[in-house]
């Protein structure tokens, strides 16, 4: 809690470890080179008052040389530090970058898994390496320049009044006049833009990626304007945020630009009306010290305004942030338990998903002895995956347990608990690299041989001898080059090389042709021989032969037992393999004349 009453900038720094201190000497770098920019204008505003004192002989004026010479050097040596001060500012913005986004990512690995099934790749990619780069920006630019333009209001406050009140009081109006109007700008129904922003920012980057993600679908079906549908809306949404936004502030804008720039016309008949009733020469000396310092004061304020966007960027940003920070990991029991061997155990497991009314299991017990096959089908949506997922802690449950070994998930080891189960999903992920570090995921450690042995088993000979380098062959991301059933092989051959002893097989089979199917068969053979097998299917030919078949449906078991006796009930599975028996013997064809 206490770090959540800090500010944002704080909690920036907190990333920045041991490099905190070049931050600190960034900003007070910047602060003085702010200051010793200001000498020039006083040194100009002296030689002015020195040649004027002269006239009409101005080669007579004294100091011309010290004074010019001081301004030159005042303004390289403010150059300098405001470099010096950008050079410590940027090497801890990078560290402090690097920070968050390791941070984040070690963060992210400890969540469960179900937490990456809400997320999409693209906005967690934006949430952690976009929101860590607008704190970079903050702190490699902004924050230097935020003390120097702290520390600058002061001085110039001093210099305005140090020459001639009158004219000094016009320029500090005009800079109160443009404070007001970029309050007006930021605050009231703005102040909240640059969090909708990025939530826009986001969910355009998310739809993004799932579009091209599904390009091929797309070209497949000649769909390409429909599918755009979702990714076009995002771009119109942000498109249409971001016009609002700059139309509402217009008015701000113009005036802001209006008086940080008028300055001077104002400056003129002030001039002019303090000289027709004093000392001309004294008036004009003030009048050119005040016309080239109230751009410098404008610019300041110009300084302010971005300083006040970064600032609300990385309030921003930060709070992007804590939406990954903020999730939870899996508690892990304090005395952790290893399982005696590979049963797995439901016992009245109610579970419902975060954020739905409705829980999508109720009170679901059964059980898979160690060398068992049992099967969960059902309608879609009865909750078969989502029983399934359970097992190596997609989520926890709500009430009940989820047992391996007579062990509660709960009290087990995360890493001894994935060491116990092997997934194959219906959706293939492979990575960008060979097909040997593909297979070797599985088991890192694994050798060349142990990897060729597991793709043989998995009946992915043939792949193998197609491919232009076979095993180190790189495919693309989702494996491009691959059909969805050889996919599904390599996976096998994962699954087959971690010789998890519990395996889940959820729709293993539900991309493959025939032929596919025949050797991701003959690939389950070697996989399942000797283990715990929960297996997920629609084609109920591929589980008839099942030791024990479990019927879901709306989140409950409707029926249970092998596939001769849910045949004698007479019951829900019945009716679905009666269905599946029509739909196999459908074929295309022509209606019979008339």
């Amino acid at each position: 809690m206490k770090a959540k009453k800090q500010s944002s900038l704080a909690r920036i720094l907190r990333y920045a470890g041991r490099h905190k201190n070049l931050t600190l000497l960034g900003c007070i770098l910047s602060a003085l080179s702010a200051v010793l920019g200001l000498i020039p204008y006083v040194c100009v505003w002296l030689a002015a008052r020195n040649v004027l004192e002269a006239w009409p002989v101005p080669a007579g004026a004294s100091g011309l040389a010290h004074w010019g010479w001081t301004a030159v050097w005042t303004a390289i040596g403010s150059i300098a530090l405001y470099f010096a001060a950008l050079m410590s500012t940027h090497i801890a913005a990078f560290r402090t970058a690097r920070n968050i986004r390791h941070t984040a990512m070690a963060h992210v690995l400890k969540l469960p898994l179900g937490f990456f099934v809400g997320n999409q790749s693209g906005r967690l990619r934006k949430l952690i390496d976009d929101n860590a780069g607008l704190t970079e920006d903050l702190l490699a630019h902004k924050l230097p320049d935020l003390a120097g333009t702290v520390v600058t209001p002061i001085a110039a406050i001093v210099m305005l009044f140090l020459f001639d009140w009158k004219m000094g009081l016009l320029c500090l109006f005009t800079m109160i006049l443009a404070l007001l109007s970029m309050c007006l700008m930021m605050g009231g129904k703005n102040a909240g833009f640059f969090h909708r922003y990025q939530q826009e920012i986001e969910r355009m980057s998310g739809e993004a990626v799932e579009y091209v993600r599904g390009i091929p679908v797309v070209k497949m079906f000649q769909q390409t304007v429909y599918s755009f549908k979702a990714f076009y809306a995002a771009i119109k949404d942000y498109s249409n945020l971001a016009s609002q936004y700059a139309m509402s502030c217009r008015m701000g804008q113009t005036c802001f630009l209006t008086f940080i720039n008028g300055t001077f016309a104002l400056l003129i008949p002030t001039a002019l009306l303090l000289a027709s009733g004093g000392n001309v020469r004294t008036v004009l000396v003030n009048f050119i010290f005040y016309a080239l310092f109230a751009p410098a004061c404008g610019q300041m304020i110009n300084r302010i305004m971005y300083m006040s966007e970064a600032v609300m960027e990385a309030d921003e940003a930060v709070g992007r942030l804590d939406e990954i920070l903020d999730q939870k990991p899996m508690e892990e029991a304090s005395v952790r338990r290893h399982p005696a061997n590979a049963a797995v155990s439901f016992d009245h497991v109610t579970f419902t998903y975060p954020g739905a009314d409705r829980p999508v299991l109720t009170d679901v017990s059964f059980s898979v002895r160690p060398g068992q096959v049992t099967a969960l089908v059902g309608p879609s949506g009865g909750g078969k995956t989502t029983a399934a997922s359970l097992i190596p802690r997609y989520f926890d449950v709500d009430s009940g347990a989820v047992s391996v070994g007579g062990v509660n998930v709960r009290e087990m080891d995360t890493e001894d608990l994935m060491e116990q189960v092997a997934f194959v999903f219906q959706d293939t992920r492979l990575f960008k690299e060979s097909l040997l570090e593909n297979i070797r995921a599985a088991r890192p450690d694994a050798s060349r041989e142990e990897v060729l042995s597991a793709a043989h088993a998995a009946q992915c000979d043939d792949i193998l001898r197609k491919l232009p380098h076979g095993l180190d062959t790189v495919v693309g991301t989702k494996g491009v080059y691959l059909s969805g059933g050889e996919q599904q092989r390599i996976a096998l051959a994962r699954a087959i090389l971690k010789d998890a002893p519990i395996v889940v097989l959820d729709e293993a089979t539900a991309f493959a042709d025939p032929e596919n199917e025949y050797q991701i068969q003959k690939a389950f053979e070697v996989l399942t021989k000797n283990k715990t097998v929960l297996m997920i299917a629609h084609r109920l030919s591929t589980v008839q032969d099942a030791d024990d078949i479990i019927v879901l449906s709306d989140g409950k078991i409707a029926e249970r037992g092998s596939h001769g006796d849910l045949l004698k009930k007479n019951g829900v599975y019945a009716a679905m393999w009666a269905d599946y028996q029509r739909s196999a013997q459908w074929k295309v064809g022509k209606e019979a004349a008339v």
